[in-house]
């Protein structure tokens, strides 16, 4: 089994921040593979079916972004026998709009969601799909402000491109090969 979790924070007001690009790539990826995300568990939302062979997990953490790990930690430790087998899909300011990054393995970063999962599972060994949300505006906002705003008009084709190609990359995992998914898609998409 394959678990993706996507994070982000709930609620209507939000739904369409940068700082849930996670779950719109969750979103977009459930309704491929006509996924119901619709089982309350583990302090998420979660759901489960067939891609490319295999069986895969997706999983909306609901402890807000901040405390993502305790939910990401209770789902490992029921499903999963290693982290390898673990995607997760989250917001990334230091990339811009439209671009990808795939690693197998690494720091959290700035990401409070990724540094609340490192903490919980004790471990950076996870595989993790970066989402570019900096957009043109970035500068002239408070890091805190700027993802939790939403994305500009403007903005929107980009970021319907970025989930479509984002979902491809989740395929990918899905069928075990991370290592063509980081070749296709950490490249620029031009």
């Amino acid at each position: 089994m394959k678990l993706i979790v996507g994070l982000g924070n709930p609620g209507e007001g939000y739904a369409q921040t940068r700082h849930n690009a996670g779950w719109m790539v969750l979103d977009a990826f459930a309704r491929k593979f006509r996924i119901g995300i619709d089982r309350h568990e583990k302090e998420s939302m979660t759901g489960e079916g067939r891609v490319a062979g295999g069986t895969v997990k997706v999983a909306k953490p609901l402890t807000y972004m901040n405390l993502s790990g305790n939910a990401v930690k209770l789902l490992v430790n029921a499903y999963l026998d290693t982290t390898e087998d673990l995607m997760v899909v989250f917001d990334e300011i230091d990339l811009p709009l439209g671009k990808l990054r795939i690693k197998p393995s690494g720091s959290a970063g700035t990401h409070n969601g990724m540094r609340s999962i490192v903490e919980s599972l004790g471990t950076e060994r996870f595989p993790r799909l970066r989402v570019g949300v900096r957009g043109e505006t970035h500068q002239e906002y408070r890091l805190r402000d700027y993802v939790l705003d939403e994305f500009a008009p403007e903005e929107k084709p980009l970021l319907e491109q970025t989930i479509d190609r984002a979902v491809d990359a989740l395929v990918l995992f899905a069928r075990g090969d991370l290592k063509r998914a980081m070749n296709e898609f950490n490249r620029d998409p031009t």
